[in-house]
Parts: structure tokens; sequence; C-alpha cells
């Protein structure tokens, strides 16, 4: 009996790696693949809703993005919404709020003000709001106590477009839509984790616990992982990592939808925002905070040994820290974000933070929200010494590619997920149906 061996495997099944076998399985003619993930469903670890902030980002509200990364971001994000049109169940996956960025103080407003001028001809929907133009979409941004707050207020919003999705919901509709297709041979590997990867004769074979997998191609979506994994094929070494951890906070429905808060350029963290949970009716989520956490999973104390092997501290990650923490900007914003994390301490702490966007916000109003949170692996460059703050691909040209924190995170999964067809469809010597593609989900 032949051993079978795969056209394709795909390792971690979060929202990227289904999204790659959505591309694969309907828009190519490529026939055998695997998808191999290491819990009892896909997107449990950072796809899933509890533990990412659940936004489409368009690039419109984040200001720490370029206009030419904002107009890159926004095609990303297109193809989402475009795939979502192809759904029944499209009202379980995404989510129409309105959404702004405020801007708090004269330097923020006039900062809000230049990057209209600048952003309004991509983002045609795009609006300019004034202080009662504010209040009457989120009240709660401006009133407290029926009166206007005091300082100059503005904000960049766009009102009626998606912008929410539960992208664990995601996942598991890219792995449903596949399975539709019964001309593909599929194999989904549940259960299944990854302890090794060996490269022999241009053939891969994968050993999991339980089971041997064999495949022509190999493509790594696994976080934090996949740099475990590639180095310990000899790939990435020029790389460690540094896992950072985001928490939130819950309050009362205080906000119709996303507000976001003007990023600090000083800061490679995302600023505070709040938004109606999809995943929890009633409540508002406020966050993330930023904690450097030695785990490459959030709430998995297995995965510190993981993240000893690929910290690999040496001189040059020293370096990385001390460039990051000699900046008091930084310096003060993670030993804060330490404080955020220390019961009896953080509910207070934070609520002076998020009075920003909820000036009326109460100490009673605020609650931790427990078990929410994940993980994010920024990688350090070690050749430069310095903090890598966009996507991380690996690609040794053999077959093989390991992906690491996708930019802007699951938004772009469509996106890298094109990228990554074409590289294995490229190998294989596979049609693309481009017109389809471009149909289905390049319509803007």
């Amino acid at each position: 009996m032949t051993e079978q061996v795969h056209d394709v495997a795909i390792i971690g099944g979060g929202v990227c790696g289904t999204a790659l076998l959505y591309m694969l399985t309907e828009y190519t003619d490529i026939q055998d693949i695997a998808l191999i993930e290491k819990y009892d469903d896909v997107a449990k670890v950072n796809s899933h809703g509890r533990n990412n902030s659940q936004t489409l980002h368009c690039g419109d509200i984040e200001t720490n993005y370029t206009i030419e990364k904002a107009a890159k971001v926004k095609a990303a994000a297109q193809m989402v919404v475009n795939y979502s049109e192809t759904l029944s169940e499209r009202d379980e996956v995404i989510f129409k709020y309105p959404k702004m960025v405020l801007g708090v103080g004269e330097k923020e407003c006039q900062q809000l003000r230049a990057r209209f001028e600048t952003f309004k001809n991509v983002f045609t929907t795009m609006q300019l709001l004034e202080k009662d133009q504010i209040a009457e979409i989120e009240p709660n941004v401006i009133m407290v106590n029926g009166q206007m707050r005091k300082e100059p207020c503005v904000a960049l919003a766009v009102l009626d477009e998606y912008s929410a999705v539960d992208y664990h919901r995601l996942a598991q509709t890219f792995v449903s839509e596949s399975k539709k297709r019964d001309d593909k041979d599929l194999h989904l590997h549940l259960n299944s984790h990854v302890e090794n990867i060996i490269e022999k004769d241009g053939l891969f074979t994968i050993i999991t616990q339980g089971r041997v997998i064999k495949a022509r191609n190999v493509v790594v979506s696994a976080g934090g992982h996949s740099l475990l994994l590639a180095q310990q094929m000899g790939y990435g070494l020029e790389f460690s990592c540094l896992p950072v951890a985001g928490s939130f906070y819950f309050t009362p429905p205080l906000l119709n939808g996303k507000v976001y808060t003007v990023q600090n350029d000083k800061l490679p963290f995302a600023a505070v925002h709040g938004d109606p949970d999809v995943l929890v009716e009633g409540k508002t989520r406020f966050g993330p905070t930023a904690l450097l956490l030695p785990m490459l999973e959030r709430y998995n104390s297995k995965t510190f040994f993981e993240f000893l092997k690929v910290l690999k501290l040496d001189r040059r990650v020293f370096k990385v820290f001390w460039d990051l923490f000699k900046v008091s900007d930084i310096r003060n914003y993670i030993f804060k974000n330490f404080l955020f994390e220390v019961p009896g301490l953080r509910r207070w702490l934070f609520m002076k933070d998020a009075r920003k966007i909820v000036p009326s916000l109460q100490l009673e109003d605020v609650t931790f929200a427990k078990g929410f949170g994940g993980v994010r692996p920024q990688l350090i460059d070690k050749k430069t010494a310095t903090l890598m703050l966009g996507e991380a691909k690996i690609n040794p040209g053999t077959g093989i590619v390991f992906n690491m924190t996708p930019s802007p995170g699951a938004t772009s999964c469509l996106e890298n997920a094109e990228i990554d067809m074409r590289l294995v469809a490229g190998r294989l010597g596979a049609k693309i149906d481009e017109a389809k593609l471009s149909a289905t989900l390049k319509a803007s």
C-alpha cells in the first residue's frame, strides 16, 4: 500500500490557517490538503473572540497607520467583507457598528483634522465630527452629568460599515465552506500537536502525537509556535520572540460602537479603545493592556518552556530591551501595564485611562474580564537589534513557509492566505482561478 503524501499540509487552525485551507480548495486545482490543529476545534487561541479586539482593521481609525499602509489594510479588510457576502450565516460572523477615533485636547484635535484631509480621498465615507456630533452618536463620550466635557474633542468616524468580526466563527466558516467541495480530498486533523517537522528528499514528515503526516508543501501558521518549529529545523535563528499579552475590562453598555484613541507614536503597542463585545451581550469591553508575558499562549503555563526556546536571550536581545526601557514613555507604559494585572489596583488604574473615552466612568462600573486576552508574538530581529512591528514570514524556498504575527492581525487572514496560495501553487504547478478569485474576493 502506497503511503499517502498530501499536496499541502497547513499547521495551525487559526483564522489564517483556515483561510489558506479555503483559498486552496476554492481557487486552485490542488486536490489533497491537510489541516493540522493542536486543539479540538479551530481558532481556539488568538483567533478566538475572547483573545483579540474583534476589530476589522481598515486603517481609517488606526492613527499609527500611514496612508500607504491604510490603503493596503483597507484592501485586505474588504476581502473579508466580500467573503462574508457568500455566507448564509453572515450575521453570526461580521457586524456593523459605528466606529471612530477620538481626539482629546488641542494637540490630538489638530492631528485628527490634518489626518482627515490626507485620508478622506481614500476613505470616502469618513467624517470629521465636532463635539456635538460625537455626542449624538456616542453620548457617554462627550456628556458628563448632563454637561459637555470641557476638553476640546473631535473624531474621525465611519458610521455605516462592517467593523467587528467573530474570528473564531469566521475560521469555522472557512472549514465548512471548504468541506462543501466534494471534488477535493481534505483531511482535518484536530487534537494533533505538532512536535517536529523533518525535511528529506523534497518531502516533509510532520510528527504529531499519535500520527505521522507527509506532504510536499507545508505552511505553518501557528503564532509564536511557528518560530519554534522553524528554529527546530534550523530556520529563523536570527529572530527572538517577545510575547505581548493583552487584557480587557468590562463595563455596562456605555458605547454604541467602537471608539479608538490616538496612538502615541513612541509606543509600539495599541492605544486603549472601547466597543460592544460581540460575544458577551450587554457589555462594553475596554482594552487592551500590554503585558510582557513569558508564554506563547495566554493561560497555558506549559508554553513557558517553549517561550524560553524562542527567546534565545543574548546581548542583541538585551539591547532591544534596553532600547525599549530607556524611552521614558515606553518604560512608564510597561510598568503601568504590569500594575494593570495587580488585583485590587488594576481596576482603579485602568478606569483612569478609560475615562479618556468615557469621562463619567466609575470604579463600580469596571470589572476585569477574566479569561479574556491573548498573546501577540512580537519578533526581535537580532541582526539589527530591533523590535519588528509588522508581519513576519520565513520562507527558505524549500517548500515550507512559516508565518508569524500577521499585521494587522486577523484582518489580513485572506490577504496572507492569497500570498501563501500563490507560493504553494507556484511550487506545485497548480492553476489558480483568477477570474473567480477576483469576482468573489477582490470587488471594491
